[in-house]
């Protein structure tokens, strides 16, 4: 095991509340770096993959960008931004409701299924990520996890 003073070289903290922000920054960015190449291999970003996915879990419905918006795990992602890059690479496809126009239906393309079905290896992968844990300290850090945001 490899504590966080050692990988960031910081003899001490000012509390262990601080070295919790700390270490949870640092491994919030630690797990981005190891799924970032997956994404750029296929030209995405991880906030485009998780538009993907919640398409993915909608479709063959349609459903709205104030969804999207509500399921994104990055809530400061500009979301419209997002799903504009998405449908020009061919991924989405925005539609005007007749209703309205303000409103757009949103479904993920065959193209978009296929990529994200490129990288279902990525949930896979989290038993490697994760192996330094068993499976009652990943239940109790979901737990933790949990209870921090609760």
């Amino acid at each position: 095991m490899v504590r966080l003073e050692e990988e960031i070289q910081q003899k001490k903290f000012k509390s262990d509340f601080q070295k919790l922000a700390v270490n949870l920054c640092y491994t919030y960015n630690w797990y981005n770096y190891i799924n970032e190449n997956h994404f750029k291999s296929v030209d995405i970003t991880p906030q485009q993959y998780n538009v993907l996915r919640i398409l993915r879990g909608q479709y063959p419905n349609t459903c709205n960008l104030k969804l999207v918006k509500e399921r994104m795990l990055d809530r400061m992602s500009d979301a419209s931004r997002i799903i504009d890059k998405l449908k020009n690479k061919g991924f989405v496809v925005r539609t005007e409701c007749p209703d309205d126009r303000r409103n757009v239906d949103l479904l993920i393309t065959e193209k978009g299924l296929e990529l994200l079905s490129s990288l279902d290896f990525i949930d896979e992968n989290h038993k490697t990520t994760f192996k330094n844990l068993s499976l009652p300290e990943i239940k109790a850090l979901n737990d933790l996890l949990d209870k921090l945001r609760g």
